[in-house]
């Protein structure tokens, strides 16, 4: 740093700011140690934004203030500036007229530093002043991450044979080991990690291909690119040794796949990567999960209305039973679960968890392991659990029917059960475990509840703004799923992008849930082993909130987008159940399914009180009438083994139809579960109505020369269902 800038910087500081002068010293004696800018230090002390100290320094030197933020560099001039020159100098090149380059710094350079960018440039040095953050970023973004450091290690002597070992795939422990711990190396690694940590990311994905190596983040749930320098896949060898290292992992082994760990601490925070290696043709490709050490989530942070919070506290307060959590991979059912032992956790419990893996360490709860090559499974692991007499025992999956069979005798038995289910909805939990071989009546009699869930992003509340662009028709379908009157009167926002959320608009995600209580009609459905989508219907004519109204309650709040409830749910609409298929009444149960809020009364989902009639269940009314359909049956192979998709184009009469399923006679008996390609042809539209359907029941009416099938439709697109639905009230009418 310059003494003569130094001095004029600080008196100008003690002047404004009225700070102690040797405090200031001190300062900038701490920076110049550390080669960083003295003014983020004294910003953060003084309580005044580091901008605003730029700014005055930038006046008192007559020099510029740049908002790097608000600033676009031409990717050429990034092409005149050398990364080398960049990072040594600690400088981001913004403009170049005239033959005078123009860089922005943290803190003045001192007079012979710029002469010596004079000299390596060629061009004329005009200097401003930007935020040492934004220098830095501004940096990595243009330049690529690590660009620094890939220079730096293509310097070195060794570059050469560096290159040669990633090529070879061959080695001894000695230099892969070498090449690994070099400081170069272990750097570049690190800065990788520690990009992932200040950009919120979940996952790291390093991906070897032909002609280059990509690095991606997974923030917020989705993937992004990181720019990276193109020579970085020059470097695959040593970076996974070093991550291997790290990981405790063999460095030699590169044909089966690893799966390792390893704590690190980024800026005060302790931090347990997963890391797991599989073989690809071009190396080897490494998945680096980031998970905290310590669970940071109550369930008053699980985007929980104030209904289900507490059916929740309800359902986890209970002495006995089991509760499923269900959803795909990482839609956060383990954090869910964790967030409701956290809150029952007490010292007057025993709480034990068998998990794959232990993803957070909770104070108070024993936790074990599995682990499968020493015959450690769920399944023996349950068995022995219940020899350390526990209140409370979280399974962290359901993979097998001896695993479903433990469980459910140990929730039978007085024992409070937590686990998770891999199913779409909550509904199809039951069938679920029904498939796997359990009896209906173990499920019906020891599960209280099935929880569906699902992650969706955040706007971002930096930029949240009203979004005047949606469309009416997504207006209309959230009213029409939420039983709302006035769509067009609805506000909805979305986030417009800014530096915060990295220009998309979201920032952070929250939980859509929907929660399935087992009353007694739930239950004699499962006894009766109903499908899922029956099971459905009766949850939802008692008043449980779909996982797509749940998530549309929170984009009225504001808190999300229509694109990301229907990037995340499917659609409500079931298919129609015949008449031989429905299940008997069932009487009511008061209060067995959570209803929507009161705060959002508008927007709730419709409750009935009363037994709805087999009708009255339909989504769609049919309508009796003749209308003409072709169809051809799907199968795979015909008998002279000709592969074939579908047979000859038949032709039929329905009875009746609805905007969910048909009811036709055949000559032919067609076994339910075969898929049909279907056309509905509508009389006075241009275009018929085309989809697959399945059929659900084959009643032979005369004995082998007619039949009446019933068939659901299965991609029928939104509109065109609209459509149909539209014709047949008209037809009706």
């Amino acid at each position: 740093m310059d003494k003569k800038t130094d001095i004029i910087v600080i008196q100008l500081l003690k002047s404004r700011l009225n700070v102690d002068e040797k405090r200031l010293q001190a300062y900038f004696s701490e920076a110049e140690k550390k080669q960083i800018s003295p003014i983020p230090l004294i910003a953060q002390y003084a309580n005044v934004p580091e901008s605003d100290l730029l700014a005055m320094i930038a006046a008192e030197l007559h020099i510029e203030y740049c908002d790097l933020k608000q600033t676009v560099i031409d990717k050429p001039l990034i092409g005149k500036v050398p990364v080398k020159i960049a990072a040594y100098y600690q400088f981001v090149p913004v403009s170049l007229d005239n033959r005078v380059l123009t860089i922005v710094v943290a803190y003045p350079l001192e007079i012979k530093k710029l002469d010596e960018i004079r000299t390596h440039m060629g061009y004329s040095i005009k200097m401003s002043l930007g935020c040492e953050a934004d220098v830095a970023d501004m940096v990595k973004k243009y330049y690529g991450l690590g660009a620094a450091t890939l220079d730096k290690i293509m310097t070195e002597k060794n570059y050469e044979s560096s290159q040669a070992a990633n090529r070879e795939q061959q080695g001894g422990v000695a230099d892969l080991e070498e090449r690994g711990e070099s400081a170069s190396v272990i750097q570049l690694v690190n800065q990788i990690i520690l990009e992932a940590y200040k950009k919120r990311a979940t996952d790291i994905h390093v991906e070897p291909y032909r002609s280059k190596l990509r690095l991606r983040y997974r923030i917020d749930g989705i993937l992004y690119d990181a720019n990276v320098s193109p020579e970085l896949g020059n470097f695959l060898t040593p970076i996974l040794s070093r991550i291997k290292l790290m990981a405790n992992l063999n460095i030699v082994e590169r044909r089966v796949p690893q799966d390792g760990r390893a704590i690190v601490k980024v800026q005060g925070e302790t931090l347990d990567l997963r890391v797991s290696f599989i073989p690809t043709p071009h190396g080897e490709s490494v998945v680096i999960r980031i998970l905290p050490t310590v669970m940071l989530f109550g369930l008053d942070k699980l985007g929980l209305t104030d209904t289900e919070l507490e059916f929740f506290r309800g359902l986890i307060n209970k002495p006995h039973g089991i509760i499923f959590v269900t959803g795909p991979t990482g839609s956060g059912k383990t954090t869910t679960l964790y967030a409701c032992l956290s809150t029952i956790n007490t010292s007057e419990r025993k709480i034990i968890t068998i998990e794959d893996p232990i993803e957070y360490e909770l104070e108070g709860v024993t936790q074990i392991q599995i682990t499968p090559e020493v015959g450690l499974d769920f399944a023996r692991g349950l068995r022995s659990m219940l020899r350390h007499d526990p209140d409370v025992m979280m399974v962290g999956e359901v993979r097998d029917l001896e695993t479903a069979e433990i469980a459910i005798r140990v929730a039978l038995t007085g024992h409070l059960v937590f686990s998770t289910l891999h199913t779409n909805d909550a509904a199809s939990g039951i069938t679920r475990l029904i498939d796997i071989g359990l009896e209906p009546y173990l499920v019906a009699s020891s599960v209280d509840a099935f929880i569906a869930q699902r992650l969706i992003r955040v706007n971002c509340p930096h930029c949240n703004e009203e979004d005047k662009q949606v469309l009416d028709s997504v207006k209309e379908q959230i009213a029409r799923e939420l039983g709302q009157d006035n769509p067009l009167a609805m506000t909805l926002y979305r986030g417009k992008g800014c530096q915060a959320c990295n220009f998309t608009g979201y920032f952070g995600r929250t939980a859509i849930h929907e929660i399935l209580l087992l009353d007694e009609g739930i239950k004699k459905l499962t006894s009766q082993k109903s499908s899922s989508d029956q099971i459905k219907k009766h949850a939802v004519n008692q008043g449980m909130r779909t996982l797509r109204q749940s998530g549309w309650v929170k984009v009225l709040q504001g808190i999300t987008t229509p694109d990301e409830i229907l990037r995340v749910t499917q659609s409500d609409e079931l298919p129609p159940v015949s008449p031989a298929l429905e299940p008997e009444p069932v009487k009511p149960v008061a209060a067995s399914i959570p209803p929507a809020p009161a705060e959002l009364s508008a927007a709730a989902a419709p409750q009935k009180t009363t037994t709805p009639s087999v009708s009255d269940r339909r989504i769609y009314e049919r309508i009796e009438g003749s209308i003409y359909v072709r169809f051809k049956i799907f199968r795979t192979k015909t008998p002279d083994n000709a592969q074939r998709a579908f047979e000859p184009e038949i032709m039929a009469v329905t009875k009746n139809i609805s905007a969910g399923g048909v009811l036709f006679s055949s000559s032919e008996y067609i076994a339910p579960g075969k898929i049909l390609d279907l056309a509905v042809m509508l009389t006075d539209e241009e275009k018929n109505i085309a989809c697959l359907a399945r059929v659900v029941r084959c009643t032979e009416l005369v004995p082998n020369k007619d039949f009446e099938i019933a068939a659901c439709f299965l991609d029928l697109s939104n509109a065109e269902r609209n459509r149909l639905n539209r014709y047949l009230e008209r037809s009706r009418k």
